[in-house]
């Protein structure tokens, strides 16, 4: 069979889709600042689908230091990977300060956080070694697993029993391998919303020999007493062997870091192919980034104001009657029941078209089935009117789904 006539037979679970999501559901072109509200062909909404969470993406000095820097230095400088000849002076102050934030030595900047995330692990592991992770890591997590050549056990999502028996199974391969074994969990699960129990399985140290990483997309600027993620938050940061965080949550820019023990962290300059083979990350980049960490530092009320919003939402969310789960962090997933896909694309379409509401919608097979997910992250620059107003339409939506008024009229649509 013809390589292209078979992917055009199967287009995957997600893609199957194509044809209906294309342009509205999937790959939807939202337009206007960055914030709140934005519009949705031509139609303004309240947003609720970027991770602005400190609203630093249209922060004026943020602005102005991203503006001044492309400005100055162009997008092109500098020049090749940064083993060669793409390190400045200003890569090495955002990797030291970024580290310092986090309590950590030394750090390592990465141009992108899924590659970033994915090549550590490829990285840090060879055959020998074996990989202990959470069931319900990122994909970036999974994809880093897919590339080692030794052995991986996944663990019950935030389950310690399930852990521990993982550790009893891998520390009997490492006596045999002479290997090692590395522990992978997130510092918030980017659907759930909640944190993975790092005090827990920092704890399991004690009975256990293994290494620690940590994906903490979701908790960097936004947990914490400082803002230095979940660690912080739970007390266990010094725990934590390598802490990585990308750019593109609170500090609404691109890029990631990795932050460790100042020989590790040498190692990984020296052997991350997705580094050693890529341009550095430019210039007005690594400017902005600095910009924004030290907005994080020296502005504490940006997270003050996140989480003014976040309980306001949840709690009036849970008030209401909704089920937001577990979430301790600022993503909010709103459940729902059903999967049908087009009775949850009616809900969204009535939610865009009718109340001006945009956000994303998870079913399976990204969630189980018989469940439907509308997730909300919220920001410091949404309102307490954003929030009522979502709140209001989405008792309609689940009076709507309750009563069969999308079940009906997309059996009226299939019928004519």
């Amino acid at each position: 069979m013809d390589l292209f006539e078979k992917i055009k037979t199967n287009m995957g679970p997600i893609g199957k889709w194509a044809a209906v999501a294309d342009g509205y559901y999937a790959f939807p072109e939202l337009t206007g600042e960055l914030g709140d509200k934005m519009y949705f062909q031509g139609k303004e909404m309240i947003c609720w689908s970027i991770n602005n969470y400190l609203g630093l993406a249209n922060h004026p000095e943020v602005r102005k230091a991203d503006a001044d820097a492309s400005a100055e230095w162009g997008l092109a400088y500098p020049m090749g990977a940064r083993m060669m000849s793409g390190t400045t002076k200003y890569h090495l102050q955002l990797e030291q300060e970024l580290a310092d934030f986090v309590g950590k030595e030394a750090g390592y900047l990465m141009n992108f956080g899924y590659q970033g995330m994915m090549s550590a692990i490829d990285s840090l592991v060879d055959r020998h070694d074996v990989v202990v992770y959470d069931a319900e890591s990122h994909a970036c997590i999974l994809d880093g697993i897919r590339m080692h050549l030794g052995h991986s056990f996944s663990f019950v999502h935030n389950d310690m029993e399930s852990l521990e028996k993982n550790l009893v199974r891998a520390t009997r391969l490492v006596e045999k391998s002479g290997g090692a074994i590395l522990v992978v969990s997130e510092g918030v699960f980017g659907m759930r919303g909640d944190q993975g129990k790092l005090r827990e399985i920092a704890a399991m140290k004690s009975k256990f020999e293994f290494r620690l990483i940590v994906d903490d997309a979701h908790g960097f600027g936004a947990l914490g007493k400082t803002g230095a993620g979940a660690g912080e938050e739970q007390g266990v940061q010094d725990d934590i062997d390598l802490y990585f965080a990308t750019f593109a949550k609170s500090m609404a820019s691109i890029g990631a870091f990795i932050a460790g023990d100042p020989e590790i962290i040498r190692f990984l300059r020296y052997n991350m192919r997705s580094q050693v083979y890529a341009k550095s990350l430019p210039m007005p980049l690594v400017i902005g980034n600095l910009k924004r960490l030290e907005l994080i530092r020296n502005h504490p009320e940006l997270k003050t104001r996140l989480w003014e919003n976040v309980n306001y939402l949840q709690e009036n969310l849970r008030k209401a009657g909704f089920n937001i789960g577990d979430t301790q962090s600022p993503v909010t997933p709103v459940y729902f029941k059903g999967d049908e896909p087009l009775v949850c694309a009616g809900a969204v379409k009535d939610l865009r078209e009718n109340y001006g509401i945009f956000c994303s919608i998870v079913i399976y097979p990204i969630i189980p089935k018989g469940t439907m997910i509308l997730r909300l992250i919220p920001t410091a620059v949404h309102t307490k009117e954003d929030i009522d107003l979502t709140i209001r339409a989405f008792q309609d939506v689940r009076r709507k789904l309750d009563d069969g008024t999308y079940a009906a009229a997309i059996g009226q649509i299939v019928a004519g």
